[in-house]
């Protein structure tokens, strides 16, 4: 049956790890953080998230990759608060900031199938990571009103392996974040030093379950990992170990959207190594690392900014 959590849903999956979850609230270890404290009583640990998740937007974003938004887009649910806290992060209003509203699962159930009734190819949970329980039970509640269209998972990629397993036969589609080679820079950058071990395993993790990306004849993805690679200014991203362990490790058939957009926001001005845009050759060099490396199927970026596709075998949208 798909998407896999009509099934779930049907042999009683959902429900029983949506509970399992929401248990967790209680002494919270949703996340790497493992803040122990109780959400349940809106106590607040890392993610500064207590009972409720707190949305910032949902709407049709047609500004995802190619694949995610196709000529519908993709169904996005912004969610506040974050369990990082990346210096430059370019959404800081609502990651950091916690701009938006609380909601409650029938709340946020009405987006999920709001979104569907809109035309959406997806319904895309924008880091979900520090809110799972609460979308597990808001699906439990939209599939019997009729949601019926894939689940992206959006992540900054610092998830809990075991946290992940819990979502088997739940997500079809992962769209995580691979930001760091280096523990000292991801301290320096997002207070996460611990941030390349936990990325490694979150992606050995979710290529276990979904595999690698899939796609309809429209070109939308239907299951399977992309994984996100954002250029930092001085290779502080650490493309060539990021690459060599998909390469490795995954896949080579790994679909990757290597991104250069890049620029100084939120607190970077204050950090030199990042108070900068990423130049042609530094978005060049990275592309040849990939390159090297056997994968060549994705998402690069052309210098007019369009999404192209980097696969040498499959034709580009330019």
């Amino acid at each position: 049956m798909y998407p896999k959590y009509l099934k779930a849903y049907q042999d009683g999956v959902l429900e029983e790890r949506a509970d399992r979850l929401y248990r967790k609230l209680k002494n919270c270890e949703i996340c790497p953080r493992n803040c122990k404290v109780n959400r349940l009583e809106d106590k607040i640990g890392f993610c500064k998230t207590g009972k409720k998740a707190r949305v910032c937007s949902y709407f049709s974003h047609h500004g995802e990759e190619p694949a995610i938004s196709g000529s519908n887009g993709s169904g996005t649910i912004f969610f506040a608060h974050c369990n990082l806290r990346c210096v430059y992060c370019q959404n800081y209003e609502f990651s950091q900031l916690g701009k938006g509203r609380e909601a409650d699962e029938d709340e946020l159930a009405s987006y999920m199938l709001e979104l569907q009734k809109e035309g959406c190819h997806n319904i895309n949970f924008v880091s979900p990571t520090h809110v799972l329980p609460q979308i597990l039970k808001a699906l439990i509640l939209a599939v019997p009103s009729g949601l019926s269209i894939p689940l992206v998972y959006n992540t900054s990629g610092y998830d809990s392996e075991e946290t992940l397993k819990m979502l088997e036969g739940i997500f079809d589609i992962y769209l995580p974040d691979a930001r760091y080679a280096d523990s000292k820079i991801a301290l320096k950058l997002s207070q996460a030093q611990d941030y390349p071990a936990i990325n490694q395993r979150a992606l050995k993790e979710m290529h276990r379950q979904a595999g690698t990306a899939r796609f309809d004849k429209e070109g939308i993805i239907e299951s399977g990992v992309i994984i996100r690679h954002l250029v930092l200014p001085n290779n502080l991203s650490g493309t060539d170990t990021i690459m060599r362990f998909i390469a490795c490790e995954l896949s080579k058939d790994t679909w990757i959207s290597l991104m250069s957009q890049y620029f100084p926001c939120y607190k970077a001005r204050d950090y030199p190594e990042i108070s900068r845009r990423i130049t042609r050759e530094e978005y060049q060099k990275a592309m040849d690392i990939m390159h090297s490396y056997g994968l060549r199927n994705g998402w690069v970026q052309d210098e007019g900014g369009l999404d192209r596709f980097a696969g040498v075998n499959i034709k580009t949208n330019v």
